[in-house]
């Protein structure tokens, strides 16, 4: 007996030393300060990290712990977020502005804590602040932890692919001139593939990404969406690309020519070498769903590329280019985001909740506000409104004085309230665009209105487009939470026969949904991380205006699952 118990006493000892030996804390220091660049004929002053844009990849194994010493060394207040990281009892180490924290001043610093658990694959990290994450941003790779391997074959080599915007701007004077109109943000001067705008662009001849493989070599494109405003078709000329993750969860394989990427999403691809030798153009365009204009706003409707240089082709070879898909090709936007499923059984793999506890229908969209002081709103009819975002006839606004966190730990009341309308308080024709006509529905109220949810409790909501406006497609993320995506459809949500088409077997995990243009989808999450987490439009042009909401979740029944008290170094507002 003796023995037994000696044998087990052993063999769980092992277990413990292995898990911990297994998990690693790594510690880094984020320099944030001006960078002298230049893109497309210009040399501009830019806001980025360590001196580098992008700024540098995060490289982790499940169950790391990260520490970030932030010290802003720019001229801006700026918050940093680790985008689609869980943070389970880490909210303090969230980032959004005044959601979870008050922004880090010029000259001061503060220190990010928190641990990756149970998400492998790919995230990305960037400024919560104003417009400032089109440049202060950068990749977050999690690979399996040690001796764990991944539920594909091992690739021979692993890529970075982040797609991103450009202005030959300052992008604060970018978005402070939109509020200055009362309109939306002048549209980016060019695309980019990790930084650089491509050949198609002036004096970019040299400014492309170049990336050499081996034929018959498979490489693991982690393909990231920091774009702005902008949602992206991605292709590769003569080659197909096999899905395997999104969002840092995975997928049942998906062979397919094209990804389709909304701002805020990621997308892990197997990429196989398998073309004769020689030189095969990428591309990254926009999809533009509101045919030709996004609520007034045109869009960029330019090509950045890089290229695929195959081992011992020519140098004189002309790279072949793939065909690029039309901007408002909604169909094939439509059957990319609808036909990724969960590797059911997989690593890390969540079966869907089928108890719902709290429902919730949310209508999505822009509307209009009545002009606010200092606001000229001369380029808008009607004359003496400015453009605003609202979900379910609330127009969010952040706190100033204190955070939603803050107000939430230590119960200060008068920063928030928890009335945000569970269903839209008025009904209406949600995707018919002569709703426009109909003026009292263009303009909300705007509030710090929140939903507040018990610990574990199951939310189910449907995102439902409007046409007000102008419908598009909303890219929605949601911090600290992954969800199932149950379903997506076209058209007004009918419970009678679109509940009828959820996928409770293997619908695909994000952390952001690409709602379609005039259309729903349907996300399901447990409740399980008590704080203070945000949800809103991942453009940064519409969230700037309200097309936003927050979630507070209640403590648990245990110490494990409260709320930890906050860092002593939290910025002060």
């Amino acid at each position: 007996m003796g023995r037994l118990v000696f044998l087990f006493a052993s063999s769980l000892l092992l277990m413990v030393a292995a898990t911990t030996v297994s998990a690693a804390i790594l510690e880094h220091s984020f320099y944030v300060k001006n960078l002298t660049v230049t893109r497309l004929c210009n040399r501009l002053v830019i806001t980025a990290v360590n001196d580098s844009f992008p700024g540098p990849s995060l490289r982790v194994r499940e169950g790391d712990k990260l520490i970030i010493h932030v010290f802003n060394m720019s001229p801006y207040k700026i918050t940093i977020h680790w985008h689609g990281v869980s943070q389970l009892m880490s909210a303090w180490s969230d980032g959004p502005e005044m959601i979870t924290q008050c922004a880090i001043r010029p000259g001061n610093n503060y220190t990010y804590n928190y641990r990756i658990t149970k998400q492998e694959g790919t995230l990305f990290w960037h400024a919560h602040s104003s417009f400032l994450r089109a440049t202060v941003h950068g990749a977050i790779i999690i690979h399996p932890r040690a001796r764990h391997s991944y539920p594909f074959p091992k690739p021979y080599r692993e890529v970075p692919i982040l797609l991103g915007e450009w202005w030959n701007a300052n992008v604060v004077d970018v978005e402070n001139q939109a509020l200055a109109l009362g309109i939306g943000p002048n549209i980016s001067n060019a695309y980019t593939i990790n930084g650089w705008p491509g050949d198609l662009y002036p004096c970019s001849q040299n400014q492309m990404y170049k990336h050499r493989v081996e034929q018959g070599k498979t490489y693991l494109l982690r393909i990231i969406n920091a774009a702005v405003n902008s949602h992206l078709f991605y292709k590769i000329a003569n080659h197909n690309m096999t899905v395997v993750a999104v969002d840092a969860r995975y997928t049942n394989p998906y062979v397919t020519d094209i990804v389709v990427i909304s701002p805020g999403q990621t997308v892990d691809v197997l990429l196989t070498a398998d073309q004769p030798v020689g030189s095969y153009y990428m591309t990254a365009n926009n999809y533009a769903s509101g045919s030709g204009t996004a609520v007034g706003v045109p869009f960029n409707p330019t090509t950045t590329r890089g290229v695929i240089i195959y081992q011992g082709a020519r140098s004189s070879t002309t790279p072949l280019m793939p065909v690029v898909p039309a901007f408002n090709d909604t169909p094939t936007a439509h059957k990319f985001f609808t036909e990724l499923t969960s590797l059911v059984g997989g690593p890390h793999w969540v079966p869907v909740p089928l108890n719902v506890d709290h429902k919730m229908f949310v209508t999505i969209g822009m509307g209009l506000d009545v002009c606010p002081p200092n606001v000229s709103c001369q380029d808008r009819p009607p004359v003496g409104a400015a453009l605003s975002g609202n979900m379910n006839n609330v127009s969010f606004v952040l706190p100033t004085m204190l955070s939603l966190l803050q107000a939430f730990f230590f119960n200060v009341g008068g920063v928030y309230t928890t009335d945000f309308p569970a269903n839209p308080p008025v009904q209406f024709n949600f995707t018919n665009p002569s709703i426009n006509a109909d003026l009292p529905l263009l303009f909300a109220p705007k509030r710090t209105s929140i939903t507040k949810v018990k610990f574990n409790s199951t939310v189910e909501m449907v995102l439902q487009n409007t046409a007000l406006i102008g419908a598009e497609n909303h890219p929605m993320h949601l911090h600290g939470f992954d969800f199932h995506v149950l379903a997506q459809g076209f058209g007004n949500f009918n419970p009678a026969t679109d509940t009828l088409k959820y996928n409770l077997f293997n619908p695909q995990m994000r952390n952001t949904v690409s709602v379609p243009v005039a259309g729903w989808a349907v996300i399901r999450f447990v409740a399980n991380n008590p704080g203070a987490w945000f949800m809103h439009c991942h453009f940064d042009g519409h969230n700037s205006l309200g097309l936003s909401t927050a979630f507070i979740v209640e403590n648990g029944p245990t110490p494990e699952t409260t709320l930890p008290s906050p860092p002593p170094d939290l910025p002060e507002c």
